[in-house]
């Protein structure tokens, strides 16, 4: 049985792993969970004894096998959870992912299975971030950050690389949401604003907006 805060690190070093083939810094954990290293070092030697991951002094922590089902386990109670309290109870996608860390460590595996049965066992969560199944199967969503497609390509919104409530409220505004179609027309040389049609009429976005929406081509 683990503890919530082992729980928080399995979660966080998965999350930071995530396309790195070296192992994560102990700076980079602590950064992540806005603790001291020493905490960091602490808990690591926790991990390692349940054989949750392995640490090797200047070439960081990577999770076992066995981590990794676990830190799996984790985010799919996290994103089921979400996409509960958004389709059943009326959350708004900024409000979710606060409430779905305290709901992520419920122990009972049989409600996360009927929570995911119940839900119509969807794959994706109200971000566009794929579920892990119950297997710890992922289905990869084929996306692309809107500021590295070409003018004139049609694409369609499926995801969010940064999840803050303050950028998915500023979203909100703009009437831009999972499913949105949105052409880049324009990119402006002296500040790189980007001006798109989204589900036909135009805004200007920052480019660092455009550096955060997940696309793909239609």
């Amino acid at each position: 049985m683990l503890t919530y805060s082992e729980e928080n690190y399995l979660k966080t070093i998965f999350h930071l792993s995530l396309g790195q083939t070296q192992g994560i810094s102990t700076n980079a954990i602590a950064a992540k969970i806005e603790t001291k290293a020493s905490s960091v070092t602490d808990m690591i030697k926790k991990l390692n004894d349940k054989d949750l991951i392995k640490y090797q002094k200047y070439q960081g922590v990577t999770l076992t096998a066995k981590g990794v089902m676990a830190a799996k386990m984790i985010v799919r109670k996290h994103r089921l959870w979400e996409v509960f309290l958004v389709e059943k109870l009326g959350f708004n996608w900024d409000e979710v992912h606060d409430v779905a860390e305290e709901l992520e460590h419920i122990k009972s595996e049989k409600l996360i299975n009927k929570l995911d049965a119940f839900l119509g066992f969807p794959t994706e969560d109200p971000h566009g971030d794929p579920i892990p199944n119950a297997k710890g199967e992922i289905k990869q969503i084929e996306k692309q950050l809107l500021s590295d497609i070409a003018l004139n390509k049609k694409t369609i919104c499926v995801g969010v690389k940064d999840s803050s409530s303050e950028f998915l409220q500023y979203l909100d505004k703009q009437k831009i949401a999972l499913g949105s179609e949105i052409e880049v027309l324009d990119i402006e040389p002296f500040d790189q604003s980007y001006r798109i049609n989204i589900n036909g009429h135009e805004i200007t976005i920052t480019k660092k907006i455009a550096s955060n929406l997940f696309v793909k081509e239609k």
